[in-house]
């Protein structure tokens, strides 16, 4: 009888235990136990979150604190106390029962078993199968991967079931202690033409756009990425996004946070933390719609909207829709295209995945519906169709972009391009006849150089067009930048680039050889710089590392000698207007040159300070008197210089800067650093073992010296330059100028919204965007 009962009671224990990631239809968990999966990655059990009591059954990394949940059942049921059960029911689904023995959660299993299993495993996913089919790869009766809560996994399918209707979709916590749904939903919408978009309520917010083969329209950065590798499957049965990590013993996740933001975060052992490695929205130009119908959004411009050549503004609202300058005709209309954009809302669209572009073009010209058209996949070159059948809203302009988007004009306003074009051809013709100084190369020389501007010899991509790398027949080797047909730089712009620079002599300016045009072409031919630019180095993962603290303190003084160079003893006082880290650059020996003068402008004799109704330039380099009042001096350039310090010696842009703890920019964050005597935190973390505190301290307090809110505080460049060569006492920095960021999600306005100065109230008559 004693034996039975020992018996008896270890087949008890071992069918209470059984495996530890695993739940018979014999078993439950209570709120004090958990299972574990087979590597212990994830864990699944009761937990409450930060300053809250209830109780709730999730899925949290083992390792860490339950806060980090991935996956929560009962988000808007919560239990009150520690009574909670997870077991199956009698006819095989899973459910979650309270002190009441009432069901507050339960699998929506639509099919049963006689011997179901619930089981977690390695990928984080909780599933529920036949006990009886011993093939893991046999479809789940009911699965968490299919029901996500605020968290993408790896491996995950993220989309639809265009034939259950399934719909795997993120929804934001209320708070970061209310895990109930809250206000922000992140889904693939499969009305036209997929897409991923992100909405408050009802109202879009953000979209990251369609597929085109490579990566989602609105993230070309996709393409540069070594952490992940991406798929997106799109066809009559499902569509749907995942992602994989490249190295897979890394623990990665995407989250919509309760703020409405998509966090990607990634494990690093190392700091025992959660890495930031992605946040979208990014900048006010991913608001959703921002611009209006026909418009575009660059966060490098100010405004940051502007009409699509052909387009004007409807009314004095910058952030309105853009009408036609010219009414379509149908039969006469024609295509003008546009690069390095975000694709246009695809939710009325007509798509075709099998038919060339060239089709896509016939199609769309016969329809007087359609204004425009696309390639639907430019993995392979571009093939398949994308059309629009409706105003084209929320397009973003990107430095560097494969799309290209074909939109409907009206014939005679494609004629007026083109004798504009022949206009601004004559005009430069005229120039050179009255001024030799302005150098020529003819077209073929420059074909010849480019190999044909063959795209091997594509250097990188600007705001106006591609550069290119060439040889000349003597041996030279230049870079040309090949403005693009319908860039936002006209003719004023390019005669002032070549004006300006062509007299210019100093070794820290870049040597403009000449310039080209040839019917609607328009070319610069520069020295060529073997190190392309400061900010394909300091914002580069790996590549800053290349710079260390001493290179880096001679492209600060190099910088310094340059822009002072311009200010007092050129020909013509000269204020640049755009320096920033895109417009150094280095040469093979990594001395910094000035470069791009497209917005300078020149005073003579001893004037210093002029102003504008037309505010140029780029948003995180301005000072607060150029975009308030329009008002531009060569303390302009130094408060752009004072911004170029921070971030050469951050590695961080100051457009964007993220940190955890606040909502300031670099500026406001380097300042804070400052007055709490911690500048070795603001180091770029690549060469924190080769720095000079002393030196990195006064380049610290000389930055933020230049980027003073008054201009009257800011040094000159002569001042400048005196400071970061000698030890002698500095004045006491002030809080710097628009040193708080934006929510991109949350403001409609294109101006600042930091203290001590904002725009909202300003009135400035036009704004000019590059």
């Amino acid at each position: 009888m004693e034996c039975y009962t020992i018996l008896l009671f270890c087949l008890t224990l071992l069918n209470n235990i059984a495996a530890r990631d695993t739940i018979t239809s014999l078993q439950s968990i209570n709120d004090s136990e958990t299972i574990v999966s087979a590597s212990e990655i994830f864990a699944l059990g009761f937990f409450s979150p930060h300053n809250s009591e209830n109780r709730y059954l999730g899925i949290w990394y083992q390792k860490f604190p339950a806060e980090t949940a991935v996956w929560v059942a009962n988000r808007d049921n919560p239990l009150t106390d520690s009574s909670g059960v997870l077991k199956f029911s009698e006819n095989g689904i899973l459910v979650l029962l309270n002190h009441n023995n009432s069901v507050i959660w339960s699998s929506n299993t639509t099919r049963l078993v006689q011997n179901p299993i619930a089981k977690l495993l390695d990928s984080g996913n909780f599933i529920v199968q036949d006990s009886s089919k011993s093939d893991p790869n046999e479809e789940f009766l009911w699965q968490s991967f299919d029901y996500p809560s605020d968290s993408i996994l790896p491996g995950q399918k993220f989309g639809r079931n265009l034939i259950t209707g399934l719909n795997r979709y993120l929804t934001s916590w209320n708070s970061s202690d209310d895990p109930s749904h809250g206000k922000y939903t992140y889904q693939v919408d499969v009305v036209g033409f997929p897409q991923i978009v992100l909405r408050e309520g009802n109202a879009k917010r953000f979209r990251l756009g369609s597929w085109n083969g490579i990566y989602f329209s609105g993230g070309p950065q996709m393409k540069q990425n070594t952490i992940f590798t991406f798929k997106f499957v799109s066809n009559e049965k499902e569509a749907y996004f995942l992602f994989e990590p490249v190295n897979s013993s890394f623990l990665h996740r995407l989250v919509l946070t309760s703020d409405g933001l998509i966090e990607g975060r990634h494990w690093r052992g190392v700091n025992k933390d959660w890495t930031l490695t992605a946040k979208i929205p990014l900048d006010d130009c991913d608001q959703y719609a921002k611009c209006g119908a026909y418009a575009s959004c660059n966060i490098e411009d100010i405004p940051v909207c502007s009409c699509l050549e052909g387009f004007v503004t409807e009314k004095k609202d910058i952030y309105g829709d853009c009408i036609r300058r010219t009414s379509l005709t149908c039969n006469k209309d024609g295509f003008l295209k546009f690069s390095r954009k975000k694709l246009p809302d695809t939710g009325k669209s007509w798509f075709n995945r099998d038919i060339s572009v060239e089709d896509c073009r016939i199609l769309c010209k016969n329809n007087c519906s359609c204004t425009a058209y696309a390639a639907s996949d430019i993995s392979k070159g571009a093939s398949g169709c994308l059309h629009w059948y409706d105003k084209l809203v929320d397009m973003k302009e990107f430095a560097e972009s494969d799309d290209d988007i074909y939109i409907r004009m009206a014939g005679t306003e494609l004629r007026k391009m083109e004798e504009n074009t022949e206009k601004d051809t004559n005009a430069i013709n005229e120039h050179h006849r009255e001024d030799p100084d302005l150098p020529l190369f003819d077209m073929p020389t420059i074909t010849s150089a480019t190999n044909n501007f063959s795209t091997g010899n594509i250097l990188g991509e600007g705001g106006f067009g591609l550069v290119f790398k060439g040889i000349l027949e003597d041996g030279r080797e230049i870079a040309v930048k090949r403005l693009s047909l319908n860039s936002s730089q006209g003719i004023p712009e390019f005669k002032n680039e070549v004006m300006h620079i062509a007299k210019l002599q100093h070794r820290n300016i870049v040597r403009l050889l000449g310039c080209c045009f040839h019917g609607g072409e328009r070319l610069l031919i520069y020295e060529f710089m073997p190190n392309k630019s400061l900010d394909y180095f300091i914002f580069d993962g790996k590549k800053d590392k290349l710079l260390d603290w001493s290179m880096r303190l001679d492209i600060i003084n190099g910088i310094a000698r340059g822009i002072l160079y311009l200010h007092q003893d050129s020909r013509h006082r000269i204020v640049h207007r755009d320096l920033k880290a895109a417009n150094i650059l280095l040469d093979n020996e990594m001395n910094p040159k000035i470069s791009d003068f497209g917005l300078a402008r020149s005073f003579g004799g001893n004037g210093t300070e002029a102003n504008t109704q037309h505010v140029v330039g780029t948003y995180g380099y301005l000072s607060p008197e150029y975009i308030i009042d329009g008002e531009y001096s060569t303390k302009s350039d130094v408060f752009s210089f004072g911004v170029l310090v921070l971030e050469i010696i951050s590695g961080k842009r100051n457009r964007g800067f993220y940190h955890q703890e606040h909502r300031f920019n670099l500026l406001g964050h380097a300042w804070r650093l400052f007055t709490e005597g911690k500048c070795h935190e603001l180091v770029d973390e690549t060469i924190r073992d080769s720095f000079n505190i002393c030196s990195v301290t006064r380049s610290i307090h000389v930055g933020l010296l230049c980027v003073q809110v008054s201009q009257d505080e800011r040094p000159n460049m002569s001042s400048v330059v005196l400071m970061l060569s000698s030890e002698f006492p500095l004045p006491q920095p002030k809080e710097p100028g628009f040193y708080t960021e934006r929510d991109p999600l949350h403001h409609t306005s294109s101006s600042s919204s930091s203290k001590p100065f904002s725009t909202n109230d300003i009135t400035i008559t036009t704004l000019d965007a590059r």
